[in-house]
């Protein structure tokens, strides 16, 4: 007894099925990312100029808008691409506010933060699997390589 899910009448392969569990992964990651970031934004709103708020709801919109890409358009090269960078970026950025004492770049504020509350910690992991599956999307997305030159493969 196997699997048997029918898509315009053939079954779903196993590079299907993948790439379908890695757009709901990396959709729910960044769904966490952006709803966390929401939610803290008001927190952070003080001082002239653009403030760590204005930049959380930055980062909020950048993950929904990669979630929203990756259920909709995720057989694309450039959805996965998008998606990698957001989610590395904003781990990246977790991860070198809680360690070192950036001070302000130009007009971005001092984000130094080196205390873990579960909010942080549910971002930075949300990140983090966002990150990978991400990348793995990315790798699989990637249309294979035959003789020379580069075939779209439709999944």
């Amino acid at each position: 007894m196997g699997l048997n899910l029918l898509h315009r009448g053939t079954a779903l392969g196993p590079r299907l099925l993948t790439r379908l569990l890695l757009q709901a992964v990396t959709a729910a990651a960044l769904a966490v990312d952006a709803a966390v970031h929401a939610d803290l934004a008001p927190d952070y709103d003080f001082g002239p100029g653009p403030t760590q708020g204005t930049l959380f709801r930055v980062e909020a919109a950048a993950a929904c808008l990669a979630a929203l890409l990756v259920l909709f358009a995720g057989r694309r090269f450039a959805v996965w691409a998008f998606a990698f960078l957001v989610s590395a970026s904003a781990l990246g950025a977790v991860l070198l506010y809680s360690h070192v004492d950036v001070g302000a770049l130009g007009p971005l504020p001092n984000m130094y933060d080196p205390v873990w509350y579960p909010q942080k910690t549910a971002s930075a992991v949300a990140e983090a699997v966002g990150t990978a599956a991400a990348l793995a999307g990315l790798l699989l997305s990637r249309p294979p390589r035959w003789g020379g030159r580069w075939r779209r493969r439709r999944l």
